[in-house]
């Protein structure tokens, strides 16, 4: 091979690299053993003259022909083969062959060769977690490069920036690239899809999909399939960022049929996804999504990608409370990404495996300089965020070990220097340890109410109840001074403060208790409250306020499964299940034993904790018949006492597909409120009729998702209603009723927000929920139903109708949520 033909082979694997990496490999490899036809030195090996020999030196094989051509095809060659290991997954081999085409040229004096080489490896030096290395190889590199490669330098270089969290720079640079890159289809392509992430970042959402779908347009046009499916697989990413999670997974659901048969780009898609859904304080959401993406970046032997997921799932795994999982993805993502070169990024799987050390069992001071030790390196990676949170856990570890000495010096730094709630979480916890009662009460409010006022811009419930959670470290403290305290009020309205922020009214303000105790009237309202594994009572009756320990919290979460597993059996069996009664009755005992002379038989209003928003209270021997209605905080059911009466309204019913009493429920509901609007069971019409109706009674299949609680559904004919759709709704239903099956089951990540098809309801602003929450047979449900509808048409508010319809029925499993104690209007014709 002539020296021009080699230059020529190497330009031609260059161009095959991105489409062809297999076949660029190998014509590379020739160029590289043309060089010593005798030798049989591996062309990537440091054996190989290229790898190091100096062309211009006699001991170059080719140093007898022309060194400057001979050189610049090696350098070519090595790029080639630089840009064929990075689409094949693996970058620490490409920056090895970019760092020996850099080597190459500058020996041979081709300084253009080399700025060549360092524009790739300002790409490969970033996805390798070095965005800093790369930004000072592309200033290395610009002075050499014509003003056509400084635009695509321009295009890697923001890149870099969008790791660095420069967003602003990075869109600069993109303005830049495109326009100097006309009729270059690829980098234009990237130009444009990077300046769309950018401007996702920067909250310029609208600019950011124009980017987005022209980035599209272009890459299929030019026939750019790879970059096509990043543009098309950002769209779920921008519509998460924006907030709107029904839209992002819509986008998802037509990005995951456009990359069906491309395994690794799905992934990478899901796994961009579930990082928004991460940062918009969805774990659960995140962690389906992650479920699915590993093992298809581990078939797909994606290395680096795989790292990347591990490490975000290990976070997530974390975040949901599970740390043994968390560790088991946290150990391969830490010793990859240190395979890899990617050291930056180590500290991050540390800090997981730390945290799941200390949460798996006691600590040490062994632990706890290891969690300092990490800090460090944190620092030294860039994430102060992160260094700030492990010395905080730091000082609470030697706490624990009884060094209050060491943790009040920790707690005071970060008191003075930490952003946002952090310092408050330290100043409190430094007050409380130095005796100052009063201002640590002062420091956790203040804590509350910035908590409050960022949450109550979210509109979405899911993402607040998780965003609030950064929060709720600090609401324990403040309730754990409270109960030191002794005083029900004090405690009562601690917890109150953190469900309203939780529940995004904004303020931590805790209810008038004077005001409480008249709405009530006759009846009773008790709130359930956790301190550490401890469960606590706070009963709030016309004489008095009660505070009562009530043991365990685990023994009663037990229990509660038990008891809705009994009922789940009971129902789909048609008949009774032995032990039942037994679970109702321990539950009984556990959660009113002490409570049982205050409440006596009056009406109650019941505000759970945790699990035991899943718990079907009117099921409890204590309940039989009892008017009962569960409320997502006391303030929430004080809201809707003080809510106006409607004028009355329509009515609406919906009978689902493949259940067999739905059309007669439809009916009865009819017959009982005339004028009922008889709707078909479709998304849209459904939606439709239910803003402004004052009753909408839903029969048909539920499905409950404990993992994302806002895919629950209700099946329609079309496809799932699903929770995130009953979060547009502008006027919903003063009354819902959810015929089907699980609607009333929630999952809480804090308290104040019960998420799920009746919480999604009772957020945007219905009064009253009538769900259940276990699995009914169609022909009890209607006979219950029928009674609970002849009771409500007669003038009897929700909850004291569902209590004598169970009671006359026998059927259980339904609750009432909400604010339960007002008539509904008679049927508007």
């Amino acid at each position: 091979m002539t020296t021009d033909e080699a230059l020529a082979a190497a330009e031609r694997a260059l161009e095959l690299s991105g489409s062809d990496p297999a076949a660029a490999r190998e014509l590379a490899r020739d160029v590289l053993r043309s060089a010593d036809p005798w030798s049989s030195a591996d062309p990537e090996s440091s054996a190989n003259p290229w790898s190091s020999a100096d062309p211009w030196s006699s001991a170059n094989p080719w140093s007898s022909a022309n060194p400057w051509s001979s050189a610049e095809a090696a350098a070519v060659a090595h790029r080639a083969l630089a840009v064929a290991a990075r689409e094949l997954g693996d970058l620490p081999l490409a920056e090895e062959h970019l760092r020996r085409a850099v080597r190459v040229a500058l020996r041979a004096g081709l300084p253009y060769r080399a700025a060549q080489a360092r524009l790739s490896l300002v790409h490969v030096l970033t996805e390798l977690g070095h965005p800093r290395r790369a930004l000072a190889v592309a200033t290395a590199a610009e002075p050499c490069l014509p003003p056509a490669e400084t635009a695509r330098l321009a295009v890697h270089r923001a890149g870099a920036l969008t790791r660095l969290g420069r967003y602003a720079e990075a869109l600069a640079q993109c303005d830049r690239a495109v326009g100097a890159l006309d009729g270059d289809a690829h980098y234009l392509a990237g130009a444009l899809l990077n300046r769309g992430l950018s401007r996702v970042f920067l909250g310029c959402f609208g600019e950011a999909e124009a980017d987005l779908r022209r980035c599209a347009e272009l890459a299929r046009g030019a026939g750019l399939d790879h970059v096509l499916a990043l543009a098309e697989g950002n769209l779920p990413f921008l519509a998460a960022r924006r907030g709107d999670l029904p839209a992002a997974f819509a986008a998802y659901r037509r990005a995951e049929n456009n990359l069906f048969g491309f395994p690794e780009r799905l992934a990478t898609m899901r796994c961009d996804l579930a990082e928004a859904l991460v940062d918009a304080h969805l774990p659960g959401e995140a962690r389906a999504l992650l479920d699915l993406a590993v093992p298809e970046l581990s078939a797909a032997g994606a290395e680096v990608a795989l790292a990347d997921a591990r490490l975000l799932l290990a976070r997530v795994e974390l975040r949901t409370g599970d740390p043994r999982r968390a560790a088991e993805h946290a150990e391969p993502a830490a010793a990859a990404l240190a395979a890899q070169g990617r050291t930056a990024l180590v500290p991050l799987a540390a800090e997981v495996l730390l945290r799941a050390r200390l949460a798996s069992g006691p600590p040490s001071r062994e632990l706890a300089a290891e969690l300092l030790s990490c800090a460090a390196d944190l620092d030294g990676a860039g994430r102060p965020d992160l260094s700030r949170e492990l010395r905080f856990t730091a000082a609470e570890t030697v706490l624990w070990l009884g060094d209050r000495a060491g943790a009040r010096e920790q707690l005071a730094v970060l008191a003075r220097r930490a952003p946002g709630l952090l310092r408050h979480r330290a100043a409190a916890l430094h007050r409380a340890l130095s005796g100052d009662r009063r201002g640590a009460f002062a420091a956790v409010r203040a804590g509350l109410v910035e908590a409050g006022s960022a949450a109550s811009a979210l509109g979405d419930p899911a993402i607040r109840a998780y965003a609030v959670g950064a929060g709720e470290p600090l609401a324990r403290f403040g309730l754990a001074l409270a109960l030191e305290t002794g005083r029900g009020r004090a405690v009562l309205a601690w917890a109150e403060r953190w469900r309203a922020v939780a529940g995004g009214a904004g303020r931590p303000a805790a209810p008038d208790v004077e005001e409480l105790r008249a709405a009530l009237g006759e009846a009773a309202l008790v709130e359930f409250v956790r301190d550490g594994d401890g469960l606590v009572a706070v009963a709030v009756t016309p004489e008095r306020v009660a505070l009562r320990r009530l043991g365990p919290f685990t023994a009663v979460a037990e229990a509660t499964v038990r008891l809705r597993y009994g009922l789940r059996r009971a129902h789909l069996r048609d008949g009774r299940v032995p032990g039942l009664d037994g679970d109702a009755a321990l539950l009984e005992r556990l959660l009113f034993g002490a409570l049982r002379r205050p409440l006596g038989d009056r009406p109650l209003v019941v505000v759970p904790t945790g699990s035991l928003h899943t718990l079907p209270w009117p099921v409890l021997p204590l309940n039989a018949g009892r008017p009962v209605t569960v409320a997502s905080a006391a303030a929430a059911w004080l809201a809707g006492h003080r809510a106006p009466d409607g004028p009355g309204g329509r009515t609406v019913a919906v009978a689902g597909p493949a259940l067999r009493c739905a059309g007669a429920e439809a009916a009865m509901v009819a017959a009982r409120r005339p004028g009922t609007e008889r709707v078909a069971a479709r998304r849209a019409e459904v939606l439709a009729a239910l803003e402004g109706a004052e009753v909408a009674h839903l029969a048909a299949h539920g499905v409950f998702s404990p993992g994302s609680p806002l895919l629950s559904s209700i099946h329609l004919d079309d496809g799932p209603l699903m929770a995130y759709d009953l979060l547009r709704l502008r006027r919903p239903p003063t009354l819902a009723v959810l015929s089907a099956c699980d609607a009333g089951m929630a999952r809480v990540p804090a308290d104040g927000a019960p998420l799920g098809l009746a919480g999604a309801f009772l957020s945007v602003g219905s009064r009253c929920v009538v769900a259940s929450l276990v699995p009914v047979r169609d022909e009890p449900a209607l006979a219950l139903m029928e009674v609970f509808h002849e009771l409500l048409a007669a003038g009897h508010p929700p909850a004291r109708a569902l209590a004598a319809a169970s009671a006359k029925t026998g059927v259980a499993g339904f609750a009432c949520f909400g604010y339960g104690d007002r008539p509904v209007p008679a049927a508007r014709p």
